[in-house]
């Protein structure tokens, strides 16, 4: 088991200049360079972009569906560099409601379940194919209130990684903190990023 070394890509608007913060997180397998990609399809031309590396190019081990224990100490390793990626946010002066937060996959899931033990009023989250990790949900762990926020979940209808039921089960869980929470589910979209996903991100939440 492993956790992760501090790894932050900075690129985008330079920090004095960003009207926003935007972290991306990268899949499993994947890396910070790669996830910056989406940068040339989605609006954060204004945005100063962080994007951590996972050790390994994983945030965890095992399916976000076993049991949390599983996946430590990594888990809480990616989350406790999340914390270190918005403080260094906050110390270029973006404030909450100005940090957005975008994942692919396995990225999208350690978004979903960051954001949801730290709600507040965030600029926006982007979770392409995700939902909240464990094998059942621990509803005593998520706390705050989202006042609002704008949350976009998107997935295939039939994933081979992320099922309807836990997208669901996520959807009610963050509505119920206050989220405004929007859900697209595509048939037989493969488990990638559609254009047709950027176009609605673009729209929903980074507006």
């Amino acid at each position: 088991m492993y956790t992760h070394e501090k790894q932050i890509i900075q690129t985008g608007k330079l920090a004095a200049h960003a009207k926003k913060a935007v972290v991306l997180l990268h899949g499993r397998g994947s890396t910070a360079q790669g996830i910056l990609s989406l940068q040339r399809h989605l609006h954060v031309e204004d945005a100063l972009l962080l994007a951590p590396q996972a050790t390994n190019n994983s945030w965890y081990p095992y399916s976000f569906l076993a049991p949390v224990a599983n996946n430590q100490p990594a888990l809480d390793s990616g989350l406790a560099l999340l914390d270190e990626v918005v403080a260094e946010a906050a110390g270029h002066g973006i404030t909450p409601d100005q940090l957005y937060f975008v994942g692919f996959s396995q990225g999208a899931c350690l978004t979903l379940e960051y954001v949801a033990r730290r709600a507040k009023r965030y600029g926006g989250v982007i979770a392409f194919t995700g939902g909240l990790i464990g094998e059942t949900l621990n509803m005593a762990i998520y706390q705050g209130n989202f006042d609002g926020t704008p949350i976009l979940i998107t997935a295939g209808d039939n994933d081979p990684h992320v099922p309807l039921y836990r997208i669901g089960e996520s959807v009610v869980v963050l509505r119920e903190m206050g989220a405004d929470v929007k859900m697209e589910i595509y048939p037989q979209k493969p488990h990638s990023i559609s254009a047709d996903e950027t176009l609605l991100a673009n729209e929903f939440v980074l507006t």
